[in-house]
């Protein structure tokens, strides 16, 4: 039986002049790096929403408000960490859109990012980056009346 784990986490999608703010994860146990939506894991008994203000200001030192729910995103996908032979972890995560309102743009310290940048929404298709930034893209302003995100063909340079 395959082991199993769950994970939800809230992110903020914020769009400026058609610039897009990403934090650059870095992998505590390989060193990789790829860029994501500021955003992560909630805390026990935190809300979604307070997840992504606290989240977004650790890694790029803005705050933000939060204008409204884009959706939530469901998937099942395997990993090769943690666990000796791996696990199927279960990501809940839900997209927020966000606007700047305060703060400083600057990058993360002694955290899981080690940069924060505003990337042209033109070059975000050429990022090694995690698929959190495609799911919230494709998402886009609809907001789907189920707030379920529509499934989105993983390939390429994205990551789980």
């Amino acid at each position: 039986m395959t082991e199993t784990r769950f994970k939800i986490a809230a992110y903020g999608l914020c769009i400026r002049e058609a610039h897009l703010l990403l934090a650059r994860y870095v992998a505590v146990s390989t060193g990789q790096t790829w860029w994501t939506l500021p955003g992560g894991k909630l805390e026990h008994g935190e809300h979604p929403v307070d997840t992504v203000r606290r989240e977004v200001e650790e890694e790029t030192g803005y705050t933000v408000d939060i204008t409204h729910l884009l959706g939530v995103d469901s998937r099942v996908h395997p990993v090769d960490w943690g666990i000796p032979g791996g696990a199927d972890l279960h990501t809940v995560s839900l997209y927020y859109r966000v606007s700047v309102v305060g703060g400083e743009l600057r990058s993360e310290v002694a955290g899981s990012t080690d940069l924060a940048a505003w990337i042209p929404l033109a070059e975000v298709g050429a990022l090694d980056r995690a698929v959190v930034v495609d799911a919230a893209l494709a998402t886009g302003d609809r907001r789907p009346a189920d707030g379920r995100v529509a499934p989105i063909h993983v390939t390429g340079r994205l990551r789980h």
